[in-house]
């Protein structure tokens, strides 16, 4: 079981009607859109990537997913995101999607990791994480080495 107060930065997400399948529960798939959405909400809010495209250089090397429980229209959904390595030119983002049970008590829905690749989309080609990014992860990540 992940360890909770290792993530620092949490976003709610509204589960949508739209986000439900056949089996009455949110779409695994969904599951990457919400990780999605907390990763920009991390970089706006840690980074602080104030919405220009051009700023925003990385792309998604890799993304996965373990799900735990499903999650079901009306409940409320958080995705806890964290910054768990720093290479030269990629970084981890981990993820822990909870849902909020009578009482306040948080299971966990699922557990995931995505690997950014910091790139320059007109050269086309990997280029080293930006030194400001660099410093706002280890100044916010407890532990992180970088």
């Amino acid at each position: 079981m992940p360890d909770l107060s290792l993530f620092r930065f949490s976003h709610p997400i509204a589960v949508r009607f739209a986000d439900i399948d056949a089996l009455q529960h949110v779409n695994n798939a969904t599951i990457f859109t919400y990780m999605e959405t907390a990763r920009v909400e991390y970089f706006r809010q840690v980074l602080g990537w104030v919405g220009r495209m051009a700023d925003l250089s990385v792309i998604i090397a890799r993304a996965e997913c373990d799900f735990k429980l499903p999650i079901f229209w009306g409940d409320r959904v958080f995705v806890h995101v964290r910054a768990s390595r720093l290479g030269n030119k990629s970084f981890d983002f981990e993820y822990v999607i909870t849902t909020e049970g009578a009482g306040g008590s948080q299971q966990i829905a699922a557990v995931g990791k995505t690997v950014q690749v910091a790139y320059d989309y007109a050269q086309g080609a990997t280029v080293p994480i930006p030194d400001d990014w660099r410093e706002k992860m280890l100044a916010f990540e407890p532990g992180l080495a970088g």
